[in-house]
């Protein structure tokens, strides 16, 4: 069992930001920036492009709520989705609020934030998604 799935069966304690019955979107605890997420399949594979077609298919269309959430709380040019995958074997993407290029670079330092800060930002996420999501059935 992965670090991420158990961050899913709920083992060990994120800040979730988005759930669904295939998805699991959550904030990266060693972030390059703020707002930094993680987009995990709930299904234990190891390479993205393993993952089943139909997982593969609505990945974009779960994440896009949420970039869409982080572009508006950040200060940002836009939210850049990387796929690295190396750090633990279950397939991963980050979302990574962007304005140059350096700064999706996963070995850039790692920002240090409180639990408060962290509690913040999910709860910004959250909020922000929902009026995004209300938008959208317009």
């Amino acid at each position: 069992m992965t670090i991420f799935s158990k961050i899913i069966a709920g083992e060990i304690p994120s800040y979730k930001v988005a759930e669904n019955d295939k998805f699991f979107a959550f904030l990266d605890i060693f972030p390059v920036r703020k707002g930094h997420t993680l987009v995990v399949p709930k299904i234990e594979v190891d390479k993205i492009f393993d993952v089943p077609d139909e997982y593969l298919a609505e990945l974009l269309v779960f994440a896009k709520p949420i970039a869409k959430a982080l572009e508006a709380i950040f200060p940002c040019n836009r939210v850049n989705i990387i796929t690295v995958g190396l750090e633990v074997p279950h397939a991963h993407v980050h979302l990574i609020p962007t304005t140059h290029p350096s700064d999706v670079h996963l070995n850039n330092p790692k920002i240090k934030l409180s639990k408060e800060a962290f509690a913040e930002i999910q709860q910004k996420i959250i909020v922000e998604m929902g009026k995004v999501e209300a938008g959208s059935r317009k």
